[in-house]
């Protein structure tokens, strides 16, 4: 079964968003920043990512543009997940390559909806 990769600086966080989409049936791999998350891609393609903003090493946007550089990647779905709401961070998320966007703090069925819309089940 596919996974999705929950990329995000703060363990409270990536555990929320794990646990509501393990008790849901999906699979998840975790990472605590962008560097971290290219290299969990690169031994295992993830049927979706859900990446926050603001971490350390690689940002969340810096994160999706390396990652839309690399074979395979083109028709996985990208969540981008921030507390900032900024129209301008919208777009620039939407150009590096992010398909949806969430507002931190979220909803677990919300992001569940989301997950299930992006991967068709």
């Amino acid at each position: 079964m596919s996974h999705v990769l929950v990329v995000d600086d703060s363990v409270s966080v990536r555990r929320l968003i794990t646990s509501t989409l393990r008790m849901a049936g999906y699979q998840t791999i975790e990472a605590g920043d962008g560097q971290a998350a290219l290299t969990a891609v690169r031994s295992a393609m993830p049927a979706a990512v859900i990446t926050d903003q603001n971490m350390p090493n690689l940002d969340g946007i810096g994160f999706i543009r390396a990652f839309r550089q690399m074979p395979g990647s083109a028709g996985v779905p990208v969540i981008f997940l921030s507390t900032e709401n900024a129209d301008t961070l919208k777009q620039k998320a939407r150009e590096a390559g992010a398909i949806g966007w969430m507002t931190k703090p979220f909803d677990d069925q919300k992001l569940l909806g989301v997950i299930r819309k992006v991967l068709g089940r």
